[in-house]
């Protein structure tokens, strides 16, 4: 219940569709106690802004630029940290905007004793410890890898300096072939267009990768093929093959027999001889692009529902991926806005596997999500608590085994 001394703070919500912003108030209202109440923008002495609004740089100026005293809480599904804001991480848990608003009442009082501006310095350790700092810049453009020093040694690998490899639809066909026994005109049989990483080296890759990192140290994945050695630090693969090889063993679905022969071991070795082998040296995206349109051939990943809209998050640097048909008007379509995979082939007129192969691409590197409704990601689902009275069957099964 309220208290009746507590008085309701004054918030205003920006950055949220209809639809968001009554979902806001009234879970203001009702899970957070009446702590805060939503206003207009002229009686409001805190700003709540949904950093995920494709407006929200201009949104946050404006208002740093109009309301210079008010603190202002920002939610976004990556952390941002700005001087004078408050960051709570989406979908929003009540613990984490209450302290978040509590953060914003501390602010408003020291502010009116001083009579001065006084900046947000101090973000509760219960939201979030880390001193990560991102703006919304760098959220916009989340997952982009970053730019590398070149030493003369670098300058040998020819993974760094392969330019994107453009593919014709000629010869693009002859490498995925056909999907037998789909009628893209039917919504029923394109769902059979689909495939699942796990079940393919690209799987096996994609974890291998994961736990270089959570280790930090050089592991080489083994197989029935070739090994696979992971540099985590220098963001780099090594491979002793050529294109058609990878391209051929990416293809293959890997069976139970032959995921008994995956395994994952430390090099504790001199790897110094490898650099007699440049070659075999690849970018890890470079990689990965390229080991998900092999495995692909033309199909839709089956960790991406066809049937909802997918969107873009920034545009893929080209300049090192292989390039496949029509990759760039795709990603120009999909950069304005989200839809779907046959929408795509639709407004393009072009085949589904042109688009199923590059979402495939994009997806591996994070470049793609799954485009949700604004308020689906906004407020976070209560845990649910079991309850501590037993029920009446519960109640007479207990008594049966007494």
């Amino acid at each position: 219940m309220k208290n009746k001394n507590q008085t309701s703070l004054k918030v205003a919500l920006y950055g949220m569709d209809q639809r968001s912003y009554k979902m806001m108030s009234l879970y203001l209202k009702g899970p957070c106690k009446g702590l805060a109440t939503v206003v207009n923008e002229t009686e409001a002495e805190i700003d709540l802004l949904d950093a995920d609004h494709i407006k929200a740089r201009e949104l946050l100026d404006q208002l740093q630029s109009k309301t210079p005293t008010r603190p202002i809480i920002i939610l976004s599904l990556e952390e941002i940290r700005l001087e004078g804001t408050i960051y709570v991480k989406k979908p929003v848990k009540m613990n984490d905007i209450i302290a978040a608003l509590k953060l914003a009442k501390e602010s408003l009082g020291a502010r009116s004793k001083k009579n001065k501006v006084t900046p947000i310095k101090v973000v509760s350790e219960a939201l979030d410890p880390a001193p990560v700092k991102k703006t919304i810049e760098e959220v916009a453009e989340r997952k982009q890898a970053a730019t590398k020093h070149i030493d003369n040694e670098e300058k040998n690998k020819v993974s760094k300096h392969r330019t994107a490899r453009d593919l014709t639809e000629s010869n693009f066909s002859a490498y995925i072939g056909n999907i037998e026994g789909v009628d893209f005109s039917d919504s029923e049989q394109v769902l059979k267009a689909s495939y699942n990483p796990k079940s393919y080296f690209l799987g096996y890759v994609q974890s291998a990768l994961k736990a270089c990192k959570a280790n930090n140290r050089v592991l080489k994945l083994n197989s029935s093929w070739k090994p696979l050695i992971i540099f985590p630090n220098t963001h780099e693969v090594w491979l002793d093959a050529e294109d058609k090889q990878l391209r051929a063993f990416a293809g293959l679905a890997i069976k139970n027999n032959g995921a008994k022969s995956m395994s994952l071991s430390p090099i504790d070795q001199d790897v110094s001889s490898l650099n007699n082998k440049m070659e075999g040296f690849y970018d890890i995206d470079h990689f990965l692009w390229k080991l998900a349109v092999w495995t692909s051939k033309g199909r839709y990943p089956d960790n991406l529902d066809i049937n909802k809209p997918v969107y873009l998050v920034q545009w893929p640097n080209f300049t090192r991926l292989v390039v496949t048909p029509h990759a760039m008007r795709i990603a120009a379509l999909l950069i304005e806005e989200p839809r779907t995979a046959m929408n795509i082939a639709k407004v393009l007129s072009i085949k589904p596997q042109y688009v199923f192969v590059f979402i495939s691409a994009a997806n591996v590197l994070g470049l793609v999500g799954q485009a949700r409704r604004q308020v689906d990601e906004l407020i976070a689902a209560p845990e649910v608590k079991p309850s501590k009275t037993k029920g009446l069957l519960s109640r007479i099964l207990s008594r049966l085994r007494g």
